[in-house]
């Protein structure tokens, strides 16, 4: 292993100096106030690289270990826990959701299947009841919440279109996961996943992590409309454009989406809360490290394989290799993506060449994916949020690792 390049810390194995330099060069840069990429091939960790701050205030260092909220990556993690069940058995993809939840099926959502629901294409991307975070992490506002989530009519005819089902996504899943499962999502992939593989990752954080938590930084407004007016110069058809253009109007499914269930008035701050980080809202309060990240995805990307262990049968995820989903502007995130059961599925050349990988990434930056082609493990976490719909710093370090010998020669 080679050491990292100034002012980056950590290791690469030889072959990976391309993604060492991309890394070294966005810190010095001052495009990150921290972070850290790790990779791993075959099983193998080739990129463990880490730098900057932890905690602008205090000048706390990023160290190997640091952890920060993922975002969206949560929502890699809660595919995860569904795809260890139906190995299992315990559940058909293409049976309806109210087999499992019979109180689903209200509101013309009894023909819904889990894989639909997974896909992005049940139409339920936003919810007419008003919620608020503190609603879904409090026990005696749980009633509440379910009763909007069974009584909610789809926005449109399932099935026929695919919208990012931003938040509902999580409050969906966890309550099937729950009713298949018979336990809460968090402390099963604990025990199931996180800890059979050695990941720092939980949904659900003990306060024995807090210690090695990061700072989340969030852009500023004046930021984010400087990107947008940025976007709307240079690119009038960019997904930031289209996507602000729609926050703005009250009335607009994309606005209803992101904003309900509400944050409060600290807004995306919130989810770094002690209280929230405790909660495992399974579309955003996971915590990892980068490392961490990168060994929740070991087996998704050696065919269900980890060291000796065979967590997954033998092609049994294939079918997530495939895109299950696809359009060419979804409509919530308006960009050419699509799902497979759970998982993003990106375009070409966005994290990787190969159509076979995938993952998910989280609003602001942070990035869970794999690659079962060249058999690649990836995260990325950063505690300062990009105000792009996917992160050109994550791309930048994704493209320099397929610059890297020992990948495309592979």
């Amino acid at each position: 292993m080679q050491r990292a390049p100034s002012p980056a810390c950590g290791h690469h194995a030889d072959g990976f100096e391309p993604v060492a330099r991309t890394f070294a060069e966005q810190l010095a840069r001052g495009e990150e106030i921290g972070a850290a990429f790790s990779v791993y091939q075959r099983g193998v960790q080739v990129v463990d690289l880490w730098g900057g701050v932890a905690d602008a205030t205090s000048g706390r260092a990023w160290e190997r270990d640091t952890r920060i909220v993922v975002f969206s990556v949560t929502k890699g993690f809660a595919a995860m826990g569904m795809h260890l069940l139906a190995e299992r058995g315990t559940f058909d993809w293409d049976e309806p959701v109210a087999k499992y939840w019979p109180g689903f099926g209200q509101q013309g959502k009894r023909e819904i299947s889990v894989r639909t629901l997974l896909n992005h294409r049940a139409g339920l991307p936003c919810l007419d009841a008003p919620l608020t975070l503190k609603d879904c992490i409090e026990p005696a506002r749980a009633d509440h919440v379910l009763s909007a989530l069974e009584t909610q009519a789809p926005a449109w005819q399932p099935g026929e279109q695919q919208g990012y089902h931003a938040l509902t996504f999580g409050l969906y899943v966890s309550e099937l996961f729950g009713r298949i499962a018979g336990e809460p999502l968090g402390p099963f992939l604990q025990r199931e996943l996180f800890q059979v593989v050695g990941s720092d990752a939980r949904l659900g954080t003990p306060a024995s992590e807090d210690s090695r938590q990061a700072t989340l930084y969030v852009p500023s407004t004046r930021d984010r409309l400087l990107t947008l007016a940025r976007g709307a110069l240079l690119a009038t058809g960019s997904p930031e454009t289209r996507v602000t253009r729609d926050l703005f109007s009250r009335s607009s499914v994309v606005r209803r989406a992101f904003t309900n269930p509400s944050p409060g008035p600290r807004g995306l701050l919130a989810y770094a809360e002690v209280e929230v980080r405790r909660a495992a809202l399974a579309w955003a309060s996971a915590t990892a490290s980068a490392d961490g990240v990168a060994r929740a995805y070991l087996p998704f990307a050696s065919d269900g394989r980890f060291q000796e262990k065979q967590l997954f049968s033998k092609g049994s995820l294939a079918p997530v290799h495939r895109r299950q989903s696809w359009s060419p502007r979804d409509r919530l995130l308006k960009k050419a993506l699509g799902w497979s059961q759970g998982f993003l599925k990106e375009e070409r050349q966005t994290f990787s060449p190969n159509p076979q990988s995938f993952g998910h990434a989280g609003m602001g930056g942070a990035l869970g994916w794999c690659d079962p082609t060249a058999e690649l493990s990836i995260g990325y976490v950063m505690n300062r949020m990009d105000a792009h719909v996917r992160s050109p710093r994550a791309l930048a370090l994704c493209r320099s690792l397929y610059e890297c010998e020992p990948v495309y020669g592979s």
